[in-house]
């Protein structure tokens, strides 16, 4: 959702409360208005974009109880205090406590939307001063990034924090180009085995015969042509990270033997008999449905169930779309860097098209398009055209739902043009500032997502 200039606004008197919020409401503020503090304090957290109005005297929880619960969650939330004559001792008390400034009954308009908009702004800057500093803590951080603000990312981001440093083996599951590998990389670097290997294998591109050598290594002259002895992937990865991609094409022999290393945590190579203790993080990944497979007799259902302890699945582009233009943003760049070249920023029009295009090879195919308009532009791109050609057949949407569509894509590409600022937006396309933040409230569109 966007970041909306929002008040909470706490008074038990209904026509004074009507009264303020429609004054807020007047200068484009986002109100919610409550009688009483009894649940406002569900209503806050710690990135809330807003500002907190509440009168000094209520039923039951009082302003001031209520502020200390505030401070709890964010210390640095704008409160302020609607005060009478009597409550000012307390009021100034309650400033030198933190509180961002009280107004006195009766005040007059002008005053009062003063003092609230002064907060409003000093609550963005302390907001937006937070994310850049975590985002350049992000930046400095090793390993991928993972990019997009659709709901499917951002279930992806929270499960991967969730798990990231538990040390338990994960299931990858998402369509060929989604980025498994990427994932498995961030799972890796935000974990406390970040410092040891990060080992990957594709069960897929290894021959079945060198499959369990690979794997598992083997002692000089375990078969005709050890002539060395050769330390396996499994034991390469002691210490950190191993991932299986594409586990589904791993022989029905190997998978036994992989389902006792990772019970037993210790591996034998080829032609010795020492066990070989290991600590290491098994991230295991698939295009398909192992549970399906091993329905099926395909694949050993209880390698299954041990491998999908937990689980995290990655959305196809096609069911992200809305992510496109900060994909192609961060691809591009990446592109002008590494090949020392210069990028036009596309146009709406080329961005609709790309939104309209189903991408049957997911993120790869996005990355690999936006690395060759950044070296041959779009009239060297045979790919563009296939994208328009798809455009100019939709498939069901509705005419309506294509013009939405490319008024999202417009603003998306205005507000990243002008890096979320709203006035320079309101600008360039000629929009009052309400009809802006409707149109953005309309399609989730937040103007810091698109600061740099």
């Amino acid at each position: 959702m966007m970041s909306l200039d929002k008040v909470l606004l706490i008074d038990d008197e209904q026509a004074v409360r009507m009264a303020i919020s429609q004054t807020l409401q007047l200068e484009d503020f986002d109100v919610t208005a409550l009688a009483n503090a009894q649940s406002a304090i569900d209503l806050i957290s710690i990135d809330w974009h807003g500002v907190i109005v509440c009168d000094i005297n209520l039923p039951g929880k009082s302003g001031l109880d209520f502020f200390n619960e505030v401070k709890k969650i964010d210390p640095e939330i704008p409160f302020i205090l609607i005060t009478g004559h009597g409550d000012i001792s307390m009021a100034v008390t309650a400033i030198r406590e933190g509180a961002y400034d009280f107004i006195e009954k009766p005040f007059s308009n002008e005053d009062f939307i003063e003092v609230v908009k002064r907060a409003s702004e000093k609550r963005q800057l302390t907001l937006e001063n937070r994310n850049l500093r975590l985002e350049l803590a992000a930046q400095n951080a090793p390993g991928p990034r993972i990019i997009g603000n659709t709901p499917g990312m951002h279930r992806l981001r929270q499960a991967l924090l969730h798990v990231a440093d538990t040390g338990a083996d994960i299931l990858i599951q998402g369509e060929t180009g989604t980025g498994k590998e990427m994932v498995a990389r961030y799972i890796h670097e935000h974990s406390s085995r970040r410092s040891n290997s990060f080992v990957a294998i594709n069960c897929g591109a290894v021959p079945d015969s060198i499959m369990e050598s690979e794997l598992f290594g083997h002692e000089k002259g375990a078969f005709t042509d050890a002539k060395s002895q050769r330390i396996g992937k499994l034991e390469h990865a002691n210490g950190g990270t191993l991932f299986l991609d594409e586990i589904e094409s791993m022989p029905m022999s190997m998978q036994i033997r992989l389902l006792r290393v990772l019970e037993e945590r210790r591996v034998e190579r080829l032609g010795s008999n020492q066990a070989i203790d290991l600590d290491l993080r098994i991230l295991a990944a698939t295009k398909v449905d192992l549970k399906d497979l091993s329905d099926e007799g395909v694949f050993r259902q209880d390698l299954y169930y041990r491998l999908n302890v937990v689980r995290v699945d990655i959305p196809s582009l096609k069911d992200r779309k809305d992510d496109i233009p900060l994909l192609w943003q961060h691809f591009c760049l990446v592109a002008t860097a590494q090949y020392k070249r210069e990028s036009q920023s596309l146009s709406a029009a080329r961005m609709h098209s790309l939104m309209n295009y189903d991408w049957p090879g997911n993120v790869r195919e996005l990355r690999n398009l936006a690395e060759r308009y950044v070296l041959m532009g779009e009239a060297g791109s045979f790919e563009f055209d296939q994208i328009i050609i798809n455009e100019n057949n939709p498939g069901i949407m509705t005419l309506p739902e294509q013009v939405e569509r490319f008024e999202k894509t417009l603003l998306e590409q205005e507000l990243m043009r002008q890096k979320g600022s709203i006035k320079d937006t309101m600008d360039a396309l000629g929009l009052p500032r309400k009809t802006l933040y409707d149109k953005m409230r309309k399609y989730g569109l937040d103007k810091d997502v698109y600061k740099q």
